[in-house]
């Protein structure tokens, strides 16, 4: 199933580069952890000040299955190297849910296989 993508540029100028990486890497999280319902990513250049150059901030809201995964990286000068950073550490936050998800279903399991009252 292809995960749902809202991408929001404020502030800036759309760049079909920097959507294509999005779609790209918001399509290898589905890898990850197949249950993700909805990816949401903000892309923004709050303030322009002539002696800090451009600076982009990226919100990152990944929707699974009785939760929401929120990632923020604030302050990059490169938009590009911003998403990277922001779906990186999407990635690892949506690994460790799945690691809790499958503990949980173990847990779940021998709960159910215990009180069944059947021989091991």
């Amino acid at each position: 199933m292809q995960t749902p993508v809202q991408i929001v540029l404020h502030e800036f100028a759309h760049s079909p580069a920097l959507e294509a990486l999005i779609r790209e890497k918001a399509g290898k999280l589905s890898g990850v952890f197949p249950r993700l319902s909805r990816c949401h990513i903000a892309v923004e250049q709050p303030h322009r000040h002539d002696s800090q150059g451009r600076l982009f901030n990226v919100r990152l809201t990944l929707h699974v299955p009785g939760n929401e995964i929120v990632v923020n990286r604030h302050l990059q000068e490169d938009a590009q190297v911003a998403v990277r950073e922001a779906f990186e550490a999407a990635r690892r936050e949506l690994e460790e849910h799945a690691g809790k998800v499958r503990r949980d279903m173990k847990q779940r399991c021998a709960r159910t296989a215990a009180g069944s009252g059947e021989p091991s």
